[in-house]
């Protein structure tokens, strides 16, 4: 093929006026200030969480005499005492029982509540969609002493119950919030396709809607799992025994019995919030994918 058959058959192939496909350019960087800031603002974030998990590799001395410098040398025995510790599993237990009996009770009441408002038209629809938005306005902290005198008529004073279900309701909202648009986007013409071949409403929500939602789903799960760990003020009022304290409970009072050992509190701080830490490290991407991705048809 001649060069000049060549450029012909390129200038016919590419219409005037059509877009031109950028992708294989190089991206251009962007202000150097820009990056400036959020350098400067991840900083911020981590330097805290590197001074807690450092410090529990560190003596009462080291911590007075060079409080920015690292560990020298590394003492491993804080953390290993604490690993070793009863107390510290057990809050650990309660945590995951509180986390995921919470997770669990958010995702499926909310799933089924988004399906009801996001597919099916009734009275009142508007009403009870803009009560959980309003939902998102009203935090825990003001309803604390109401709550707390509702649950102790239930019985449920130094239970974990009395945590899960508080919990449980208050993170109705953000799931409606958040999996109502995933449910709308699913195409009409799938349930339609469905109904045809014999599905009844159950069959449909189960095989088609739960898998379509699947990212709001993991979403929501993650954010409540990591807010129930690490929820403080509704423990605070409602559990009063230290064999049913979960660990942000479990942090308050080992400072409290070790006030005067700064580096064996910063070690127990450290492992209490080490699991969070990594959930939401590895599912970083799935919440972020979740609040910003759509159901595809």
């Amino acid at each position: 093929m001649s060069a000049t058959t060549g450029n012909s058959w390129l200038s016919s192939a590419v219409e005037p006026g059509a877009p031109i496909d950028r992708r294989d350019k190089p991206q251009k960087w962007g202000h150097p200030f820009t990056y400036l800031i959020a350098l400067l603002f991840i900083g911020g974030c981590i330097a805290p969480v590197l001074y807690i998990v450092l410090g529990g590799f560190r003596t009462n001395s080291q911590i007075t005499t060079s409080p920015a410098d690292l560990p020298h040398p590394w003492v491993v025995s804080n953390y290993s005492n604490i690993l070793k510790s009863t107390t510290f599993w057990g809050e650990f237990a309660n945590s995951l029982i509180v986390a995921f009996a919470s997770t669990a009770g958010i995702v499926v009441l909310g799933l089924m509540v988004s399906f009801v408002l996001a597919r099916y038209d009734f009275k009142f629809k508007g009403a009870m969609y803009s009560l959980f938005a309003a939902g998102l306005m009203f935090p825990m902290v003001i309803a604390i002493t109401p709550l707390y005198i509702v649950i102790k008529d239930l019985g449920l004073v130094d239970n974990l119950l009395g945590v899960i279900i508080p919990q449980i309701a208050f993170g109705l909202p953000t799931t409606v919030i958040i999996l109502v648009p995933f449910l709308r986007a699913i195409p009409n013409e799938i349930e339609e396709a469905a109904a045809i071949d014999g599905a009844s409403r159950l069959g449909f929500f189960f095989r088609m809607v739960i898998p379509l939602s699947l990212p709001g789903v993991v979403t929501v799960g993650i954010l409540s799992f990591i807010g129930s760990w690490n929820n403080y003020v509704l423990p605070l009022y409602i559990l009063n025994s230290q064999a049913n304290f979960t660990l942000p409970l479990g942090v308050q009072a080992f400072s409290s019995q070790y006030s005067a050992d700064t580096a064996k509190v910063l070690a127990f701080t450290s492992l209490a919030m080490l699991p969070a830490l990594i959930f939401f490290s590895i599912f970083e991407k799935r919440i972020v994918g979740g609040l910003t991705g759509a159901v595809k048809g």
